[in-house]
């Protein structure tokens, strides 16, 4: 007699509903680490603009607290007793112009969607941004420059940037000179 052991399988259809299974797991645990790999690079990006952001703001804010008053024959500002103003910084480049610490003319101004300075001496302006961000927009608001209210002379700074994976800031600043320029 002839015995015949019984064999254990699986039968087609749970081989189907075992593959399904683990492709639907394969599936949900691979968008999970496409998607935080997009917020890890979002949150890079972001943190990239800040930085930046908070470097260029930090730069301007230094040489505008420092900035002096136009006192000798106006040549960088339009007149004596300025202390910045809004015009040409170069031929055709609209910006805040104002005389630095070292006496020098400088000014800070938006070009081809970055923020550039430019001081006398320079052959070329500078490009304060990287090429990563792009500055959509850079406002100037001037309070006091003339001296007739008595208020210490201050600059407002606007800017809207935007930077890698559609990360964007909007930030603004005020400042105000370091020495007192209030006439007694």
């Amino acid at each position: 007699m002839v015995t015949i052991k019984s064999q254990k399988s699986f039968t087609l259809i749970e081989l189907l509903v075992a593959v399904m299974i683990f492709s639907l797991i394969g599936g949900i645990a691979a968008g999970v680490f496409v998607t935080g790999l997009r917020a890890q690079r979002k949150s890079l990006a972001t943190q990239e603009i800040l930085s930046q952001t908070s470097y260029l703001m930090e730069y301007m804010s230094r040489a505008l607290r420092m900035a002096r008053k136009e006192l000798s024959a106006p040549d960088c500002l339009s007149q004596d007793g300025l202390n910045y103003e809004i015009a040409d910084v170069i031929p055709g480049q609209s910006g805040l112009k104002f005389r630095n610490y070292q006496g020098v003319c400088q000014g800070f101004f938006l070009q081809a969607g970055q923020l550039k300075e430019w001081k006398e001496g320079y052959l070329e302006p500078l490009a304060l941004t990287s090429e990563d961000l792009q500055v959509s927009n850079f406002n100037v608001h001037l309070l006091g420059e003339t001296q007739t209210d008595n208020l210490q002379p201050r600059v407002t700074l606007f800017l809207n940037i935007e930077g890698k994976e559609q990360s964007k800031i909007k930030i603004q600043t005020t400042v105000s000179q370091r020495n007192l320029d209030v006439p007694k």
